[in-house]
């Protein structure tokens, strides 16, 4: 019962980042991308910085200066910048799928950086997910957009992330890592905005409505897959991320009139595929030993 209480706060919380997508990319048309940056970093630090106290948690101690901390700080910053850009410029059904190879991106530096063992099934499988993902890109190809790459800056910084959790000190709770997440966003989006010509666009009441969303449901849906790892057993709860990338299509479809083409999609299943039995793959392994 918890597994399926896991997965079921788990697709949830996909949908939730995929409605967050969307109206990044709705923004996107009237307002600068560092400024988007900007105002949800600052509003998620808000909230979670609200939380940690009610909790009776400290906002800075020393132990963020620990290098696993510093070192996800670095992978948010870096993958949350790239993502976001990409959401804004290309399209959202082909960043999601972009996107979903971040697992496989974690078990390879996994084995690369921390010494876990990786089986030869396990990396056919991240092999093949890559396969999946040129698919998408196409480099050399006539249907290659450079600004795909800035998806691939999403997926490295994201997996960077991931990787260096696994070492953060138990003495730093999740609440605690969210608030420096989205810290760390504020003076990347300084950065953005310097290079700008303007510094401040003024958003509409309606653009201050989909930030507003984005805040809350952004928010709702980091916190979401805390709880979806909590609840439920990691191998059974994570093959339900990939539910991001089907109401990613359903948004691109029905929001923004996308109409990914057959290789998008024969990409999109490899890499999903793969993921899922990357994730079957290690479950049986740690079950084994």
């Amino acid at each position: 019962m918890d597994n399926l209480r896991g997965a079921g706060i788990m697709v949830l919380a996909m949908l939730g980042f995929a409605i967050e997508d969307m109206f990044i990319k709705l923004l996107a048309g009237s307002l600068p991308i560092g400024q988007i940056i900007g105002l949800m970093a600052t509003g998620g630090a808000i909230t979670y910085a609200l939380i940690c106290r009610s909790m009776g948690l400290a906002l800075f101690s020393r132990d963020m200066l620990t290098a696993p901390v510093l070192i996800r700080n670095f992978g948010e910053l870096f993958g949350t910048v790239g993502f976001v850009t990409a959401i804004a410029l290309t399209p959202i059904s082909t960043a999601s799928a972009i996107l979903q190879a971040t697992p496989l991106v974690v078990t390879l530096g996994a084995a690369v950086f921390l010494g876990e063992k990786v089986g030869w099934r396990r990396w056919s499988a991240i092999l093949v997910g890559f396969v999946g993902v040129m698919l998408i890109i196409r480099p050399g190809m006539e249907g290659f957009d450079y600004l795909s790459l800035f998806t691939l800056q999403g997926v490295l910084g994201l997996a960077i992330r991931d990787i260096a959790t696994r070492r953060i000190p138990k003495s730093m709770s999740s609440m605690q890592l969210s608030f420096l997440a989205f810290v760390v966003l504020i003076p990347a989006a300084l950065i953005l905005q310097s290079v700008n010509d303007t510094w401040w666009v003024a958003p509409s009441p309606t653009g201050w409505l989909l930030v507003g969303c984005s805040i809350v449901i952004g928010v709702t849906a980091y916190y979401g897959i805390v709880a979806a790892m909590r609840v439920g057993e990691v191998s059974f709860v994570t093959p339900f991320r990939y539910s991001r990338l089907l109401f990613a299509l359903v948004v691109g479809f029905f929001v923004f009139q996308e109409r990914p083409d057959a290789l998008t999609l024969l990409g999109s299943v490899i890499i999903v595929a793969s993921g899922i039995y990357t994730v079957w793959r290690e479950r049986r392994v740690k079950t084994a030993l």
